[in-house]
């Protein structure tokens, strides 16, 4: 298959953004690195996809509907884990307490 398309190349270009962004938040699910600083600014005038890389684009929106609902899911646990501190910092020290074992 003839790949030279410049319109091509351009679509491709574009899913290997996207792929890589959604790679780096899987490292970040993972705790490897912080997310990229930059927001994701689609590309302009791309056009209809070339059904070449419709199976591609395809897999690359599954991998994010995953991502995000891993990141969903890290969100939940993150609340929980905030309110739960938050809870501890709230409680006052503890009072000790004295267990007679003796008698």
């Amino acid at each position: 298959m003839d790949t030279s398309d410049p319109f091509y190349d351009r679509w491709a270009a574009a899913l290997t953004e996207l792929e890589l962004d959604v790679a780096d938040t899987e490292a970040m699910l993972l705790g490897d690195h912080l997310p990229p600083a930059e927001p994701w600014e689609p590309p302009q005038d791309l056009g209809p996809l070339p059904i070449p890389l419709r199976d591609r684009a395809q897999r690359l929106v599954e991998r994010q509907r995953e991502v995000a609902q891993r990141l969903a899911e890290a969100l939940v646990l993150s609340r929980r884990q905030a309110r739960l501190n938050e809870s501890l910092k709230t409680a006052g020290p503890a009072n000790p307490v004295y267990l007679d074992a003796s008698g």
